[in-house]
């Protein structure tokens, strides 16, 4: 009986905004589509996105929707989380393409920032690329940019 090669099966890169990937750390309305999501994709990510994630979570803890020690639980699981990320680093492309698209869709420097590293991982072609993100508009931004762009 002949046998099959075993074939590993590539999983999508995906660009995750960091609203998406707290659902993940902490137990939100969005955590059940977020966990799907990641466990089918590669995820990518811009450079600040673990201190985007810390900033979430401690402001949790003083809105007292976290207590202390489940902080430290998602903070623990975001630090091993990041340890399998794909990270767009800073860089002068990065910080050229966030002033235009912070003019052209009225972002946040933050979200034009996400956005620009998205448009950098996949080299100013979206179509076809997904967008993962919580912010409304954030996502039409990227889908007015060509993405594939998803709210979970």
């Amino acid at each position: 009986m002949a046998r099959r090669a075993a074939r590993s099966v590539k999983r999508p890169s995906v660009f995750w905004d960091t609203s998406a990937l707290v659902p993940l750390c902490v137990r939100q309305g969005s955590t059940p589509r977020a966990l799907e999501l990641y466990k089918t994709s590669e995820v990518v990510v811009w450079w600040t996105t673990p201190v985007e994630i810390a900033s979430a979570l401690a402001r949790l803890v003083r809105m007292k929707q976290l207590s202390s020690g489940d902080w430290a639980k998602a903070r623990k699981l975001a630090t091993a989380l990041a340890d399998t990320w794909s990270v767009i680093q800073p860089s002068d492309a990065v910080r050229a393409q966030a002033v235009r698209l912070v003019d052209r869709y009225d972002l946040r420097a933050a979200d034009a920032l996400q956005l620009a590293a998205a448009l950098i991982w996949c080299e100013d072609v979206p179509q076809g690329r997904a967008f993962l993100t919580t912010d409304q508009k954030l996502q039409e931004a990227a889908m007015l940019s060509g993405f594939d762009a998803q709210q979970i």
